[in-house]
């Protein structure tokens, strides 16, 4: 036996007893894949041990983050920083080796999957960023940024709404160095794919404007890793079908049965004796070097970059500089803006959010992004930023078209790739479209900016769909997302600054109407929740407001004060207010006054701030299809309305 099929033979014996051990995984996919991964690892993938995090580098994504176990595997043969005892140790809580990849857990991983598609897109975004880097810096005879994006997929991953999306995109786009490893099984869980889907794979990407190249040996360790190469000299983007057999050498082979089993202990030894491995956890001497040779070519790989890179600085010493400027983060002076001359009184949030974002875009390059083809209306666009397309990769603005979802994932791609600030946007009410992929940049602690706009029933005309309610209650709900909803510029200036300076993803809640004047603090802002207008003494009633309904408040504020005394908090942003000092917290909001929280959304969120002794005036049904103000006044969003409530309260 030559030591190519010996190796293949112990990741898979090694993958399988694994899942084994764990008594749960899926050895299916695992399986199935293990020719295909170990070629692309042995002969393309371009990677260095001793420094992951090396610019230059290939990425692969593991789209079908189910495979993780022969991921796990050839990490660990590779010599990337994970044992075979932490193989042992795969889907057990604490370990290196969890039951999908996650990012900053696991050496080499290079983003969190789990959900099927989401890696597509990712990839998408790795691969269009690396694009944007290498028009910016590359230059005649220096090729310093030349990275290929790798990504695995299967059956599942390309019946995803988020994977169409963005494999349309990027053919439109013609992406370089982007190639989709399909592991064409033809099995889902439920049973063969052609029960849920018949489709020409091949044809429609080709007709997505990618190239097709198949692969009728997808298990076959030499075949696979012919098909790579041919893929790598092509241009754009490049589908390679690899028609595998799922779970292949166990009894359950090519059968749905096999899809998410793990192989009891008789099972694996049959299973082993076939394969001619006899050791538990073991890899021979000849295996191990026969796979840190491709190691050891990665780690001089890197050497020489660098010493591609000294000549560079030496060739292009303007252009090195500004290359060594992209990964700098620079300190912006955003409360010196907020005193500055423009004029923010009388715009909309979207609009006042436009001049911040071209104010900064102009003096931090790595910022970067797009719409989901309302860019006119979000007023999300950098100007004289140029827009990105095939025959312009040093566009900041990216038109991503009407793929809310996709939008979503590539921009996690993108800053998953280095350094970049991507923000993408479209109405609030559409954020519905992107919440997995949100979730995903919050468990991740992406730096990645979501920018939505027409924040509240105030949208009015264009009818409920279009009314967002329920969305900040969803976006309040992620774990580790900020959600800043900002009443005037100081506040959204705050925002920025918080985004800037943190390692999490934020989303901002902008206004499409004019914002009422409010004076706003920078500073206090950026605790996340203050007391805008403070009572002469302890408060009888402390009202609670963000974003569009701040400016109502004040105005039930100043005639509430005549009776009571009332206190006014501007909370722009809850997660932030929330992880204050509890004097600072008891400060802003004392325990003995009576909270009124006033917000157009149903959002349970406020009720932790009420603590039994207060009332929620928000938004408890959709509404009809009007003018804004009109339906703000049916809902009962006026200043003789709210403070019949909290009158009608306040005598209980």
């Amino acid at each position: 036996m030559n030591i190519a099929d010996k190796a293949l033979n112990y990741v898979k014996s090694i993958t399988a007893q694994s899942i084994s051990k764990a008594g749960s995984g899926h050895s299916g996919a695992s399986l199935g894949v293990s020719a295909i991964m170990l070629a692309l690892f042995k002969n393309h993938y371009n990677f260095d041990v001793s420094d992951t995090d090396f610019l230059n580098r290939d990425r692969f994504v593991l789209s079908a983050g189910h495979a993780v176990p022969v991921y796990y595997t050839l990490l660990s043969l590779f010599g990337f920083d994970l044992s075979l005892q932490d193989l042992k140790s795969l889907r057990q809580l604490g370990s290196k080796t969890p039951g999908h990849p996650e990012f900053g857990v696991t050496d080499g991983v290079e983003v969190t999957t789990g959900p099927l598609g989401q890696g597509v897109a990712n990839a998408v975004g790795m691969a269009l960023a690396s694009s944007i880097l290498a028009e910016r810096f590359n230059s005649i005879g220096f090729s310093i940024i030349n990275n290929y994006t790798y990504v695995l997929a299967g059956d599942g991953c390309l019946m995803e709404g988020v994977a169409q999306e963005a494999c349309s995109l990027a053919g439109n786009l013609a992406l370089n160095r982007l190639i989709l490893l399909y592991d064409a099984n033809d099995v889902t869980m439920d049973g063969n794919i052609s029960i849920s889907n018949r489709e020409n794979v091949a044809k429609k990407f080709k007709a997505m404007g990618w190239n097709v190249i198949k692969c009728n040996k997808g298990n076959d360790y030499r075949a696979c890793t012919k098909a790579i190469a041919r893929a790598k000299k092509l241009s754009g983007p490049t589908l390679v079908i690899f028609k595998t057999t799922i779970g292949i050498g166990t009894e359950k082979e090519g059968t749905s049965a096999i899809h998410g089993l793990a192989l009891s202990s008789e099972e694996l030894k049959v299973f082993n004796s076939k394969l001619g491995v006899f050791e538990n956890f073991y890899v021979p001497n000849d295996v191990r070097d026969w796979c840190m040779a491709s190691s050891r070519r990665g780690k001089l790989n890197h050497e020489t970059w660098n010493q591609e890179l000294a000549v560079y600085a030496n060739s292009n010493p303007e252009l090195y500089k500004q290359f060594i400027s992209f990964f700098e983060k620079k300190k912006i002076d955003l409360e010196k803006l907020s005193r500055s001359s423009y004029k923010w009184e009388g715009h909309s949030g979207r609009e006042i959010n436009k001049i911040i974002l071209n104010e900064i875009a102009s003096k931090l390059t790595q910022i970067i992004g797009g719409s989901a083809d309302v860019a006119w209306s979000t007023m999300a666009y950098i100007e004289n930023g140029g827009n990105y397309n095939s025959a312009n990769r040093r566009g900041r603005n990216i038109h991503y078209g009407v793929r809310e979802h996709a939008m979503a994932g590539i921009t996690n791609g993108i800053s998953l790739y280095e350094d970049f600030i991507p923000f993408c946007s479209t109405f609030l009410s559409f954020s519905n479209y992107m919440l997995p992929a949100i979730r995903l940049s919050a468990v991740m602690k992406l730096s990645t900016l979501y920018l939505f706009t027409h924040d509240s029933i105030l949208t009015g005309q264009d009818g409920v769909t279009h009314q967002p309610i329920e969305q900040i209650s969803q976006l309040r709900s992620i774990i580790g997302l900020n959600v800043f909803r900002p009443c005037d510029a100081n506040e959204l200036l705050a925002g920025w600054q918080l985004f800037l300076e943190g390692k999490s993803p934020f989303a901002f809640i902008l206004s499409r109407q004019k914002l009422d004047v409010v004076d706003g603090k920078f500073k206090e802002a950026l605790q996340g929740g203050y007391i805008l207008k403070s009572s002469k003494k302890e408060p009888d009633i402390t009202i609670i407001a963000s974003g569009s309904e701040v400016g109502l408040a004040v105005k039930v504020q100043q005639e509430l004060s005549k009776k009571y005394e009332v206190s006014l908090v501007s909370m722009p942003c809850c997660e932030i207010f929330d992880n204050q000092s509890k004097m600072y917290k008891n400060k802003v909001l004392p325990k003995n006054s009576y909270k009124v929280v006033i917000e157009a959304s149903n959002d349970n969120v406020w009720y932790k701030y009420i603590d039994g002794n207060g009332i929620f005036i928000g938004v408890e049904d959709y509404q009809g299809s009007g003018e804004g103000n009109q339906i703000y006044n049916k809902v009962g969003f006026n200043e003789k309305e709210i403070i019949r409530k909290i009158n009608k309260a306040m005598q209980k």
